[in-house]
């Protein structure tokens, strides 16, 4: 049977001061007037019946994700007790999909990322189901259609086609953030794609995998998944979950599988526009710019500005901008974030000493 698992404990420091402990990016209307954990999960419509859709996340966001997505409910929230990477997010649901389905095939998906058309997205993830449902040895990524040399993303190249589906290559390779250089070569050679983060597995299949490549971490979660719809499931979780050692999916299971004998990777075209909102430049550049390049989303007033990005929560609140440029600005309740473009990557120390500092609040 067919299952989702998004993937929703990032905490989003790069995205303060809109993005804080008790409301992290994915619960933010960066897009419009839906979080972004909402349109992950509208973007499954027709193709994951919404009671088999799971939500991997942070327990202390457990309320705020319920307040978010009413759609979601308890059984169907995987509360991490402590984040562990991704390796230990998926091995998680795999863990309790299988010990509740045995013959379990989910996708697991992001809730940061910007994806359009979706109608695309569901065609490409038809397929990844497919594939794993003819044969569960296959782990299945995808490959978004590059547009650009970028550099801060990772690369899947293409080989052989797969009989039988559409766009369906096995994978020669996996390589992370490439340097410009080498970006380019990918581009002009045709057959690399962005690593999307994005997968489809069957349940079992990872397991074994994850036996194999991390067989600490499978001992446990078969402790975790025995006791997960059980009176001990918190107690085993607080105990457990936090010895387990952090891999990211990519380097814990994922580049191994590629010399497994028991895994054959393969790769989905995604042909989608795609954004990983990983800062505020990756946000602005969603923007429509005047003709000056500015971007504004709220009341903002330029005056002899140019290349300056205003963001604001409030619907009242009037930003003006004279004389500046290659700025941008962020208003969120008490706190402002004024900062060149390329300094984005450093409002993470600014967030981590103030609002995500040990024991700070919301």
């Amino acid at each position: 049977m067919r299952y989702a698992m998004i993937m929703a404990g990032g905490s989003g420091t790069r995205l303060w001061p809109m993005s804080r402990p008790g409301r992290p990016k994915q619960l933010l209307p960066l897009l419009g007037d839906r979080t972004l954990l909402e349109l992950a999960a509208d973007r499954l419509e027709g193709v994951v019946p919404a009671d088999r859709r799971y939500l991997c996340t942070g327990e202390s966001l457990r309320a705020a994700v319920l307040r978010s997505c009413p759609a979601f409910t308890d059984e169907r929230i995987l509360g991490e007790p402590v984040g562990r990477d991704t390796a230990n997010a998926v091995g998680f649901a795999a863990a309790v999909l299988h010990q509740r389905d045995p013959e379990a095939v989910f996708a697991v998906l992001t809730s940061d990322h910007a994806i359009e058309p979706a109608d695309r997205f569901r065609a490409a993830l038809e397929t990844g189901y497919a594939l794993v449902e003819g044969d569960p040895a296959r782990f299945v990524s995808f490959a978004v259609t590059a547009t650009e040399p970028a550099t801060g993303y990772g690369y899947v190249e293409r080989g052989e086609a797969i009989d039988g589906f559409t766009g369906a290559a096995r994978v020669r390779r996996f390589v992370e953030k490439p340097d410009r250089a080498t970006a380019e070569a990918f581009l002009a050679a045709g057959t690399f794609g962005w690593n999307s983060g994005m997968f489809v597995f069957h349940a079992g299949a990872f397991l074994e995998a994850m036996g194999r490549h991390m067989p600490e971490n499978l001992a446990g979660m078969r402790r975790i998944a025995a006791a997960f719809d059980g009176p001990d499931r918190d107690a085993v979780l607080q105990a457990v979950y936090p010895t387990l050692p952090r891999r990211s999916v990519d380097y814990g299971i994922m580049e191994p599988a590629s010399t497994d004998p028991a895994v054959q990777l393969v790769a989905v075209d995604m042909d989608v526009r795609w954004a990983d909102l990983g800062s505020w430049t990756s946000v602005a550049a969603l923007m429509e710019p005047d003709a000056m390049g500015n971007r504004a989303s709220g009341r903002t007033h330029h005056l002899d500005a140019s290349g300056v990005t205003v963001i604001t929560e409030d619907a009242d609140e009037l930003v003006s901008v004279i004389g500046c440029s290659n700025l941008i600005i962020v208003r969120s309740g008490d706190r402002t974030l004024v900062c060149s473009p390329e300094a984005v990557q450093r409002v993470r120390e600014v967030a981590e000493a103030t609002d995500f500092r040990s024991g700070a609040g919301s």
